[in-house]
């Protein structure tokens, strides 16, 4: 089994349209309705104004899964920050989730059929998640993504049609939560569990911090995550 890895890029660019904010205990903004990433984001000490932003996210032709991921998460956090009141120019974070096997990415059903077959597809074989993160600030973008590997037991057909019932399938990037009902049918995982459940928290923090937001107010330098990122100037 390969291992899992990470890779980050910092963008800097022009100062941004910036507008109101109501909040004035909030660390961030999160561009995204997902509770799991909200829950993983107070996990770490980080209150953050949640609001969730409409992009086309459709895949570009001869797109690589890791710049697919990484365009969607960069796209949610920028759209967030030109589009949601940020009057005390907040940080704004992005993320997105992409599963794939073979090549193949599997986002979310778009129905329990569909589901059916995703989770067929899982079944006895190891499959990667990718999930990107970014933040938008005045000054900067910066991004980073972790990748996973993930073993599935085989599945009988009588466990995939009760999970299914249990409706967590239904809105859940390759059709299952690993954090829920399904992380019985993990036999193992290389790489990231909060990575693979929506929100990598080792690189969250690394970026976090070099937008100047300390989880749980603990001073510390970026490690080498965030000492050597390729920049790219816009």
């Amino acid at each position: 089994m390969h291992g899992a890895s990470s890779t980050t890029t910092l963008i800097t660019g022009p100062e941004l349209l910036v507008m109101n904010v109501d909040s004035k205990s909030a660390h961030i903004i999160l561009a995204s309705a997902s509770p799991r990433r909200r829950e993983l984001l107070q996990q770490i000490g980080i209150n953050a104004i949640v609001q969730a932003v409409d992009i086309d996210e459709t895949k570009k032709p001869d797109e690589s899964v890791n710049q697919y991921v990484e365009r969607l998460a960069l796209e949610k956090a920028q759209c967030g920050f030109d589009t949601i009141s940020n009057d005390d120019s907040l940080p704004v974070l992005g993320s997105d989730t992409i599963v794939e096997i073979g090549g193949e990415v599997l986002g979310k059903p778009e129905n329990r059929q569909h589901a059916k077959e995703m989770l067929l597809q899982l079944s006895a074989q190891q499959h990667e998640v990718h999930t990107s993160v970014a933040i938008v600030t005045r000054e900067k973008h910066v991004i980073a993504t972790s990748s996973s590997h993930v073993q599935f037991k085989k599945l009988e057909m009588s466990e995939i049609e009760n999970y299914l019932a249990t409706g967590e399938a239904d809105d859940k990037a390759g059709a299952y939560a690993i954090q829920g009902v399904a992380a019985q049918f993990v036999k193992n995982i290389n790489g990231s569990f909060s990575g693979v459940m929506g929100l990598p928290l080792y690189e969250t923090v690394e970026l976090l911090k070099q937008c100047g937001v300390t989880p749980l107010g603990i001073e510390n330098k970026p490690d080498e995550l965030s000492a050597t990122p390729s920049a790219i100037k816009q």
